[in-house]
């Protein structure tokens, strides 16, 4: 009889343990499950997203401004932010019916707080603490170019640390990412970034009077356009920074250099209003041209700074080109021409996760969910959250390129 107790007990106890452990193990596994809802609105785009810890769309919504800001030639902070105001709220639920979900199935919010448009990042921030607050539901601060810079993960292997190249209407850096939070920025724009070099110039050229242009944005058109020249290298444009071995990119004097040649070229052909000068396909592909390769060298400098300094193993040697720029497929078949003879993968993300969109906000909410870093889940912590317009990435590493002074021996980039 009290061997059969001793067993019995002996039983009970690991059948306890048993469960004490499961119970443990499925805990785990939920706190590794989520389902975050991302919101952007740091510039003229209002995106929702809403993704899961495997990176499985649930949803997601969009509206751009681009096409009414062409008209004001450029973005209004104030329209900006009274277009964002009057849709988000319709996105949001969109979005969550679109995944046929409920605010009560979502697990935190993500939201866009640096850097961009105070007014338009305020919209954003505005309602994602709100749906915090009203679902009772942790929040979590996003960093824009930080989401650019891991959303590739998103969707294909990508293992830490790799080498990112982000290019956009408003950005432009290279940069190694370590880990979720940490990031290691060799190079970034001192003045114009190349997708504002390719907007104004492509609306000074007058593209959008063209009709296969009509409803295309800036950058798209003058790509197309730079498809259809004869002569890819026929108007000449001076590289910028040729004399400083670093990183850093410039593109405001090879945008006053095309501007400049425009004015002249009308002036020489008598191209008043509406008119389009005659060789605008080739001046398009020339002016494309000096920006790839602009992006090319500085970013060939900074995998020989990677080589030198061994700072990635020879098994992850991958670039991610993000950004909205990164869809221009010219500049990235000559980014991947770079990687090849260099021995590096070059990827980026699909389309639609390029460009600005909640998306990638979402996913940036899964990695530091999973890594619990950043995450608010106290109110009073929630409500000090603030907008910064400005915000740099990671630690700045520009001077270390410069102390290397690496000479290099340029790759060759094919026209057209």
């Amino acid at each position: 009889m009290i061997y059969f107790l001793n067993f019995c007990s002996k039983k009970i106890l690991q059948n306890t343990l048993r469960d004490k452990c499961m119970l443990q193990f499925n805990r785990s596994i939920k706190r590794n499950e989520a389902i975050i809802l991302g919101i952007e609105t740091s510039c003229d785009d209002t995106a929702v997203g809403i993704v899961n810890s495997e990176g499985k769309i649930l949803g997601y919504a969009h509206r751009s401004q681009e096409l009414l800001h062409i008209k004001y030639g450029g973005i209004i902070p104030i329209v900006a932010q009274e277009l964002h105001r009057k849709c988000i709220t319709e996105l949001c639920e969109n979005t969550l019916k679109s995944g046929n979900l409920k605010l009560r199935d979502i697990t935190a919010i993500a939201t866009t707080v640096k850097p961009g448009l105070p007014l338009s990042l305020y919209v954003g921030l505005n309602f994602g603490v709100r749906l915090s607050e009203v679902g009772k539901k942790p929040f979590i601060p996003i960093h824009h170019m930080e989401a650019h810079a891991l959303v590739a993960r998103m969707t294909q292997q990508v293992d830490f640390p790799y080498l990112v190249l982000l290019i956009s209407g408003g950005h432009c850096l290279i940069a190694i990412v370590e880990n979720v939070t940490t990031f290691r920025l060799l190079g970034h724009s001192i003045d114009t970034a190349p997708g504002e070099a390719f907007d104004k110039i492509a609306r000074r050229l007058k593209l959008k009077n063209m009709p296969d242009f009509k409803n295309c944005s800036s950058g798209a058109a003058l790509e197309i356009a730079a498809s259809r020249a004869d002569i890819s290298s026929k108007f000449s444009f001076q590289e910028p920074l040729t004399h400083y071995r670093d990183c850093n990119f410039s593109f405001a004097g090879t945008k006053s250099s095309a501007y400049n040649q425009i004015l002249s070229y009308e002036k020489d052909f008598d191209i008043t209003g509406d008119k389009i000068i005659p060789d605008v396909y080739n001046f398009c592909a020339s002016f494309q041209l000096a920006i790839t390769r602009h992006l090319c060298h500085r970013t060939q400098r900074a995998i020989e700074f990677i080589d030198k300094l061994n700072l990635i193993p020879k098994d992850r040697r991958i670039l991610v080109v993000s950004g909205g720029v990164a869809c221009n497929n010219f500049i990235f078949k000559s980014l991947n021409t770079i990687c090849s003879e260099l021995g590096f993968k070059c990827i980026r993300p699909p389309p639609n996760l390029c460009t600005d969109n909640g998306l990638m906000i979402a996913w940036n909410g899964i990695e530091r969910w999973k890594e619990s870093q950043g995450v608010l889940h106290k109110q009073h912590d929630i409500a000090k959250v603030d907008v910064n317009h400005k915000s740099s990435l990671g630690t700045d590493w520009t001077n270390k390129i410069q102390e290397e002074s690496i000479k290099c021996k340029w790759i060759k980039i094919k026209d057209h």
